[in-house]
């Protein structure tokens, strides 16, 4: 058996339907019953499981709804088990030092300053969450309605949208996670 590390991200095949077998155990479910539930047939769910064919939208969409997923989530949950690897860029800006990795849905920044640093910087933000975790030191955050001084292993996560300040009230270490947000409309 070839292990998935081995391998290239261009050689791995695209989607592992094999994420069907788990979800289907899961549940205590045999391939009869999902193929009565589904009106997809027993012999193309198994090949599906097996990754020996592929399927239409609508037989994703069938199969996705005996498990309460649309078929959005069973293509993403067929396609996650590919691992995406990142190459932190390291750079300054003011007097914050950051450590950058981007993801297709994430972006994960770990970021030093001394006391008195300041960083407001809202028109670098898409449609995401903000959390920030403080490692070390102490920081403010400052939002429009409301405020949040931040010790080590202390977090807050907020709309990233909305104007906000970091302020460092004395040397620290913090992690910035922006996670993309599901389209809103």
């Amino acid at each position: 058996m070839t292990e998935t590390s081995t391998l290239s991200p261009t050689s791995l095949p695209p989607y592992d339907f094999g994420v069907l077998r788990e979800l289907r155990q899961r549940r205590e479910l045999t391939i009869d019953e999902v193929s009565r539930r589904s009106g997809v047939s027993t012999a193309v769910i198994s090949k599906l499981e097996r990754n020996r064919c592929t399927a239409e939208l609508e037989t994703l969409y069938r199969l996705a709804r005996v498990f309460g997923l649309t078929a959005t989530d069973l293509l993403g949950l067929a396609e996650s088990s590919s691992s995406h690897h990142a190459k932190a860029e390291t750079y300054t800006s003011g007097d914050f030092h950051f450590e950058r990795v981007d993801f297709a849905n994430a972006r994960c920044f770990h970021a030093r300053a001394e006391a008195g640093s300041k960083l407001s910087r809202p028109d670098v933000h898409h449609n995401d969450n903000e959390i920030c975790w403080v490692l070390s030191g102490r920081i403010r955050v400052e939002l429009p309605r409301e405020t949040h001084l931040l010790g080590a292993g202390e977090a807050v996560q907020f709309d990233a949208v909305q104007e906000h300040l970091y302020e460092v009230l004395e040397p620290s270490e913090f992690v910035l996670l922006h996670l993309r947000k599901d389209k809103r409309f």
